[in-house]
């Protein structure tokens, strides 16, 4: 994976040792946004953020812009990761098989000429509400996925949706290679308490890469508000120190449209710091 600058922040440990000074960690993440068009590219590199996201659903109408995304890559200097496509249906196997790996396998031949090196993907496994024999898929084509990527040197992330860290073992026990993007907004959802803490405690060497935004909680695909950091009940500020506490070094992108960013990026900041 290419080198990343990187923005040094420091969290103090919540609580000293007994006869020692405050114990100081740091959290070292890159920030970036999501850009949706090449435009967004410049908005975010006007914003002094140092990568782009850019989800590809459409990978025929992705391959009519690529030439604007190389220019401007060129021009700001950032850096690209990409955010595959939605599943569809999470308990049709058909449309997975059909539809859904042949499209992540041609987003996988085309990353390379935009230099991109990180893969986010959903997939959705929550055994409350996808079928056992569906998980068991989702693994084997997720098998296929990231030995595609292995030849095109690809980190391929699975982002949490509403599984907790039981509903990721299965997943990571059979796939050792496969990595994580926490996203902290999606732990927050279907659950009681934010899944973001158990995951990062269970699979701190699986996380390669976090989403963030924020939310009201909720039971519903539309309760996934993506509202920017401080605006919703996201508890940033442990979840920042829990990450702290694995050293976790990375990357890590405001899952929002570039004005929010821009209205929100002094306080994300400063809850990084707090």
């Amino acid at each position: 994976m290419q080198k990343h600058k990187i923005i040094h922040l420091e969290i103090y440990a919540s609580k000293p040792q007994l006869n020692c000074s405050h114990v100081k960690k740091k959290l070292e993440i890159a920030l970036g946004g999501t850009a949706r068009n090449p435009e967004d590219v410049e908005v975010l590199h006007n914003l002094r953020l140092k990568f782009a996201e850019i989800p590809i659903s459409n990978v025929i109408k992705f391959k009519k812009n690529i030439n604007e995304y190389l220019k401007v890559k060129e021009k700001t200097g950032l850096y690209y990761l990409c955010h595959g496509p939605r599943e569809g249906h999470p308990n049709n196997i058909n449309s997975l098989e059909r539809d859904y790996l042949p499209h992540v396998l041609e987003t996988l031949e085309i990353m390379p000429i935009l230099n991109m090196s990180l893969l986010t993907l959903h997939l959705w496994l929550d055994r409350r509400f996808v079928k056992t024999k569906v998980i068991d898929f989702k693994i084997e084509l997720l098998k296929k996925i990231i030995d595609k990527a292995r030849e095109k040197k690809i980190i391929i992330c699975l982002e949490n949706l509403s599984e907790n860290w039981h509903d990721l073992k299965v997943v990571f026990d059979n796939l050792p290679l496969l990595n994580l993007t926490l996203d902290v907004g999606h732990g927050q959802l279907l659950r009681e308490e934010n899944t973001s803490f158990t995951i990062i405690k269970r699979y701190p060497d699986r996380i390669k890469h976090i989403h963030l935004h924020d939310n009201l909680g909720g039971n519903t695909p539309e309760n996934d508000l993506h509202l920017p950091p401080g605006r919703g009940i996201v508890d940033f500020k442990n979840i920042f120190n829990s990450l702290s506490n694995i050293g976790y070094i990375g990357t890590a992108t405001l899952e929002l449209k570039p004005f929010e960013i821009k209205s929100c990026l002094g306080s994300i900041k400063k809850l990084l710091r707090a």
